[in-house]
């Protein structure tokens, strides 16, 4: 039951309801109050929130896991890159829990009790892997952070200055927070949530899409004088697009995070103009922010673009640019349980992602347009690819902090049709490393194609096998005697119809002996003639375990002969020195359909989906060229170049 009682400072209503809350902030007054079971102790006025962009307001309500909930506090908290929101929720079913609301992801937590020792936060170490709660998770984010003012009710004391150790610990479907602010830490766990499952009713008006609903800070840039601005508080750090001096707005006096880059010449122009709006996967988007990094692989400088993309509900994608190669990339709330050791390959949500290269040190060396955090040139982290075309997993890192995002190729065209620009993109260059390879799909179509005419090649072939038969046109014995010089004649037999192809088989006796038969098909009435020479042998023996040599039969085919009657003369030739007679069974028969024009017919076929899968591994070996894992050889290739 809410609890209602009034404000010893201005007197207005404040309203407790929950239970557990201890500490409330009124609302007309800003005064913080300690509740004392039915009496309000005055501890002195809170300080101001800083405006943000946040579209959460108390009183807004929602719903988790069907449990209805409303927003009843919340606490700011300042960090060494910007702030942050915790919001305090109460539940239908009068569990309090907190949804954290950092650069556009939001966090779902309890407090976890648990009686095993928790680490030392001095101890804990990013990527370190550690067992808490009955789970293992990886530590993604270590921060000293301070409690900068509160509003509505909270379940602790706070006040401005309050410091809040804190470290953020993540595993393949769960988020959890060790709390150092108290003695022993308190432990919170829960997921990372999506916005719109939470079905929000109440919030802020106009803070669903980007829009510079909260007042603009408008100043001169110190070093160059050019005009600038930041759109709202939450704005942090903002690159000067004349000088490429990045200033932190949160301080009075414009302090200078980084220095002038120097001559105008060595501002890289963004390709997509600050500012620029437009809607990427059905989500509206602009450009805010531009970055360039850096990064040096033995000696040669290689720089690629980074877009800040302001987006629904107080979220932020990137855009990422490379050669003219684009990829829209989403932070990952849910990221890969992987620490910070390079493996071969990672499986994510079903996918295998192949490892494709380490970058030790990715420098920021210009600064543009507006950012969340207090960017400065000359920041660095390490930064590790891995690839499953069209999409790319990437794990950024340094002292503080670990991120993984999920980067999709997208087509500059795509990209200049999704932002209204007025002129094409610049083509890419060579091949990226989660570049779709256009041969992919061509070579699985060419594949299915060709085992589709294959299949219907084998089954034409099949029903002329079947419905031919061999039908034997002549059998006929013979014994030829050593040293017979004779020729011998067949009888005659038909052939009907249209022109054949006819086999002539012979099965001899023979037996460590041979004999040369030369063959003549004759036409009996047109005298046309068909010859064929065959030498017959057949040894076998003993000789450390039995052994034969040559066979005792034959097959001779004669192609495309006409109709008509026909008979065989055989001349044969025997070894002189063998006195053994020779029995030759001799048939002449038409034969089944033979299989030679099927394997032609395969064999052509072949040439296609072969092509197809040469141009494809091409299309890979210059992907892989530009990796970690390159050939030997294209190193050497480069070297010729």
């Amino acid at each position: 039951m809410a609890l209602t009682v009034s404000c010893p400072s201005c007197g207005a209503p404040v309203v407790f309801q929950s239970a557990s809350s201890i500490f409330a902030v009124c609302a007309y007054c800003q005064s913080t109050l300690v509740r004392h079971d039915q009496s309000l102790e005055d501890i002195g006025k809170m300080a101001a929130l800083v405006e943000d962009r946040s579209p959460l307001q108390l009183g807004a309500e929602g719903s988790y896991q069907g449990i209805h909930f409303a927003l009843i506090g919340r606490i700011q908290l300042k960090y060494s890159q910007g702030t942050w929101n915790e919001w305090h929720l109460l539940f239908d079913d009068l569990r309090t829990g907190w949804l954290s609301e950092a650069g556009g992801e939001y966090v779902l937590t309890f407090v976890c009790p648990t009686q095993e020792p928790l680490p030392d936060f001095e101890a804990l170490r990013i990527g370190q892997r550690l067992q808490v709660a009955s789970q293992v998770w990886t530590v993604s984010n270590l921060e000293r952070a301070e409690c900068i003012a509160g509003q509505g009710e909270l379940p602790f004391k706070v006040g401005a200055g309050y410091p809040v150790p804190a470290a953020d610990l993540r595993s393949d479907q769960a988020f959890a927070t060790l709390d150092y602010s108290e003695t022993p830490p308190w432990l919170f766990v829960g997921e990372a949530v999506n916005f719109k499952t939470l079905k929000m009713v109440g919030l802020r008006e106009g803070m669903a899409v980007p829009s510079a609903t909260v007042q603009a800070q408008v100043f001169r840039c110190p070093s160059c004088g050019a005009p600038m601005s930041a759109r709202s508080a939450d704005i942090l750090a903002v690159g000067c697009i004349t000088c490429g001096a990045v200033i932190d707005t949160s301080d009075a006096n414009r302090r200078v995070l980084t220095t002038a880059l120097g001559m105008a010449r060595d501002m890289v122009d963004p390709r997509l103009p600050l500012g620029s709006k437009g809607s990427l996967d059905g989500q509206p988007a602009e450009v805010i922010g531009f970055l360039v990094k850096r990064c040096k692989i033995e000696g040669i400088a290689y720089d690629w673009s980074e877009y800040l993309l302001t987006g629904e509900n107080g979220t932020y994608r990137w855009l990422t640019e490379y050669n003219g190669h684009w990829n829209v990339v989403d932070v990952l709330s849910r990221p890969p349980t992987s620490g910070i050791i390079e493996v071969a390959s990672i499986r994510y949500n079903g996918e295998l992602f192949k490892h494709f290269s380490t970058t030790p040190i990715a420098e920021v060396v210009q600064v543009t347009g507006e950012f969340t955090w207090r960017v400065r040139r000359g920041e660095t982290n390490r930064v590790a690819d891995y690839v499953a075309p069209p999409r790319m997993l990437s794990r950024e890192t340094n002292e503080t902090d670990l991120t993984w995002s999920l980067g999709t190729y997208i087509e500059p065209a795509i990209m200049a049709d999704a932002f209204k620009l007025p002129g094409a993109l610049p083509k890419p260059i060579g091949v990226f490393a989660n570049q779709p390879n256009p041969w992919a799909d061509t070579t699985l179509r060419v594949w299915a194609t060709f085992a589709k005419l294959a299949l219907v090649a084998i089954l034409v072939q099949a029903f002329f096998v079947l419905i031919s038969s061999e039908r034997v046109l002549l059998r006929q014995d013979f014994t030829f005697e050593p040293r017979s010089k004779e020729e011998v004649q067949t009888r005659e037999f038909e052939i009907t119809g249209k022109q054949r192809k006819l086999a002539v088989r012979q099965a001899t006796s023979l037996d460590n002996n041979w004999i040369g038969i030369d063959m003549l098909l004759v036409n009996k009435t047109t005298g046309s003639a068909w010859p064929a020479t065959r030498e017959l042998s057949y040894y076998w023996g003993y000789d450390d375990g039995h052994w034969t040599e040559g066979s005792r039969d034959n097959e001779v085919v004669f192609l495309n002969v006409p109709a008509g009657t026909y008979y065989l003369t055989l001349d044969p030739d025997m070894a002189p020195d063998k006195y053994m007679a020779v029995r030759d069974r001799l048939e002449v028969l038409t034969p089944r359909a033979g299989w030679s024009n099927l394997v032609i017919v395969l064999l052509f076929l072949l040439i296609f989906p072969i092509f197809a899968s040469m141009r494809r591994a091409a299309f890979e070996a210059r992907r892989w060229a530009e990796s970690d894992h390159a050939p030997a050889s294209s190193d050497d290739d480069g070297d010729d170049d």
